[in-house]
């Protein structure tokens, strides 16, 4: 009977299979950094006070533009104005993130991947 003396019997077919799995890993990589660069190029808004108070935040996250209304402005409730002001960056925030959420599932296949 034959002894083995070590080393491997057959062919190259694991180092094969290696390079398309890092081939995947790259490519995947890839078109995250794209999906997050043209996530961030974005900008989404949204308003509160029946549209007293528009947010408009960047993919960033990011408050890049703040309108209010004047009629929104009562020196007598400034407190109105502020919750205003914080429910509609909140909402814009909501949006980029479900954007952002969306994108990654579309890339990762459904896929958690803890991003």
């Amino acid at each position: 009977m034959a002894k083995n003396k070590g080393g491997f019997r057959g062919s190259n077919q694991g180092v094969g299979m290696n390079m398309n799995i890092r081939k995947q890993a790259e490519k995947m990589q890839e078109d995250l950094l794209r999906m997050q660069n043209d996530a961030e190029a974005q900008t989404y808004s949204a308003q509160s006070g029946g549209g007293a108070v528009t947010a408009v935040v960047s993919g960033k996250r990011e408050l890049v533009e703040l309108k209010i209304l004047p009629e929104a402005v009562d020196p007598e409730d400034v407190e109105m104005l502020q919750d205003m002001v914080v429910a509609a960056v909140n909402e814009a925030q909501r949006k980029a993130e479900a954007s952002m959420s969306e994108a990654m599932a579309k890339l990762t296949g459904g896929l958690n991947l803890g991003f």
